[in-house]
């Protein structure tokens, strides 16, 4: 396993999928679950637009259930698509202020509340969601929190992807400087980034990237832009007794 190194700076690494999370130390350390396309973003954009908090749970058999015992919005997707069984989907267009404002939001995706659950099992207690949405917000607040971070990338049922790969490498390329890194994968994160992030959308064209091809085989192409268009949120979603809460402009002084 992994641990941080003990220097005057925290460290950071990046787990390229949730297969390989086991592979470090999540003790002490802000892990940030990143599911760009499309939980993480759905999840910012549900809380900025006034949802009361978000319950992630890993299964749409727990989904259903929790919709029968409390008063909420069940929601989720299997492979890209509204999972059956529920009314709603994982597509943050689902989510305006009108629809969602004071409402709990139970959500269940492929990877990204899957991988929460999984940073749970291995002992995570200080867990946050990512994503570009909400870029600036995760960017300052590991800055302000000079803990050691694990950017955690839910990737597609377990193989690895280019778009939570060029976040992390996009979160990396911030922060760098307020943390150790001596990671190959947060490397190899950041030099993807650098390569793609004048037209991220564009870049993931270019490189037939598998999620990219997925989501606008089912017409979702605005989906994937949005996605990738950062700052929409001020917004950081933070993990605490089973549901996600927002935290607004926290560290909004870093920069």
């Amino acid at each position: 396993m992994i641990h941080a190194q003990s220097n005057s700076k925290p460290s950071l690494h990046t787990s390229l999928s949730p297969a390989l999370l086991h592979l470090y130390d999540a003790n002490h350390t802000v892990v940030v679950i990143i599911d760009v396309l499309r939980a993480t973003s759905t999840i910012a954009t549900a809380l900025h637009n006034g949802a009361k908090y978000v319950i992630p749970v890993d299964s749409v058999a727990k989904c259903i259930e929790l919709g029968k015992q409390i008063n909420c919005v069940t929601a989720g997707e299997r492979d890209g698509k509204i999972a059956e069984g529920l009314e709603y989907g994982n597509s943050p267009f689902e989510y305006s202020r009108e629809f969602i404002e004071g409402k709990i939001l139970v959500l269940t995706t492929t990877n990204g509340t899957k991988l929460l659950h999984i940073a749970l099992d291995k002992g995570a207690t200080h867990i946050v969601t990512g994503s570009f949405v909400n870029l600036s917000a995760v960017c300052n607040y590991l800055i302000s929190q000079n803990q050691h971070v694990i950017l955690a990338c839910a990737a597609w049922k377990d193989k690895i992807n280019i778009e939570d790969t060029l976040f992390a490498g996009a979160v990396i390329n911030r922060v760098k400087d307020n943390f150790s890194i001596n990671c190959d994968s947060s490397n190899i994160a950041e030099t993807l980034y650098i390569e793609g992030r004048k037209d991220m959308f564009e870049f993931m064209k270019k490189k037939n990237a598998s999620h990219y091809q997925r989501l606008t085989g089912y017409g979702l192409e605005e989906d994937i832009r949005y996605c990738l268009t950062s700052d929409v949120t001020k917004i950081l979603p933070f993990y605490e007794d089973g549901k996600l809460y927002r935290s607004e402009d926290i560290g909004k002084n870093i920069f």
